[in-house]
């Protein structure tokens, strides 16, 4: 049994299929049938069955799965815990990070990384969480940051941040960061929003699904820059995290006021990809964006943030 084969394992339990699961893990199909089969032989019994969907694991198959995230996330760690020095660290990596987030943390990230580590190349991608994870699976990016994903067996997350989000609207409007909104008032204001799969309208979409309230859309936007035109047009509300919103407030140009976190409130997570090898250069950067994100909350440069990976 060898980390091969377990990504292998994890490759096909996810996407169902032998040929899908050698596409994702860049490899020829025959090379994961092998695997597999010299893993079954290991183990000594079936690890999939055919099913009305394709390839689904046995009850030996689900066990082994489980363990294999573990194993593989615990590979990591250790590799991730023992420092390189900077002059074998080389090669490019590319880096994932959420628009709320990218002014805060690009410029930073690329200058410390470079620091660093000279012979090392830093990608910035930007996308919405549903993008990311994409782009992630498919080998776009290395590492990224998102809003907690949906379930998958292919992906590597830890937590590390949660986020009040807060209604912004004109200042003339009766907002005060001091004055917590349920989630029942926020439904009823016109709001501007972004369509699904946006990570936030997906939240929000699920809260009032279980309190039984219909949120007031009356546009919907992708850019965060015209959702806050859209308010500064006086049409309505939206809902951003604090570290979109608080530099405006301060400037007086918006009002803005927190949602309460036990009707919604979105976790970030660092997201890393189970079924490739992780690069020098990909656990350097990962352990770097780690500490940057928890400096900038330990500086109350990320408002409305509390630090979870502790």
């Amino acid at each position: 049994m060898d980390v091969k084969q377990l990504r292998a394992l994890l490759a096909i339990a996810e996407t169902g299929s032998v040929t899908r699961a050698a596409e994702l893990l860049h490899i020829v199909q025959p090379a994961v049938s092998r695997q597999l089969r010299l893993l079954e032989e290991d183990v000594g019994t079936p690890l999939f069955e055919r099913g009305r969907r394709g390839m689904d694991l046995t009850e030996a198959g689900r066990i082994l799965a489980n363990h294999a995230r573990r194993a593989l996330h615990e590979l990591d760690q250790a590799k991730a815990e023992i420092a390189p020095s900077p002059d074998v660290v080389s090669g490019s990596v590319t880096i994932g990070l959420l628009p709320s987030t990218s002014d805060l943390l690009a410029a930073s990230l690329v200058i410390h990384l470079r620091e660093l580590y000279p012979r090392l190349t830093v990608n910035i991608s930007v996308g919405f969480g549903g993008y990311l994870q994409q782009w992630l699976e498919d080998g776009e990016v290395d590492l990224a940051l998102m809003y907690e994903p949906k379930p998958s067996a292919l992906l590597e997350t830890a937590p590390l941040v949660d986020e009040t989000l807060y209604v912004l609207g004109l200042p003339d409007k009766d907002l005060s960061l001091q004055g917590e909104l349920a989630l029942s008032a926020v439904a009823e204001l016109p709001l501007v929003l972004p369509a699904l799969p946006h990570g936030v309208r997906s939240l929000l979409d699920r809260a009032c699904s279980l309190a039984d309230l219909h949120l007031n859309v009356i546009a919907e936007t992708n850019a965060m820059n015209v959702q806050k035109s859209l308010v500064q047009s006086g049409i309505g509300y939206t809902i951003l995290p604090g570290v979109a919103v608080f530099d405006d407030v301060a400037a007086g140009r918006f009002a803005a006021a927190p949602i309460s976190k036990q009707a919604v409130h979105r976790k970030i997570v660092l997201a890393q990809a189970l079924t490739r090898r992780s690069s020098i250069a990909v656990r350097c950067a990962a352990t770097e964006l780690r500490a940057l994100i928890k400096r900038k909350l330990e500086q109350g440069a990320w408002p409305g943030a509390t630090w979870l990976d502790d």
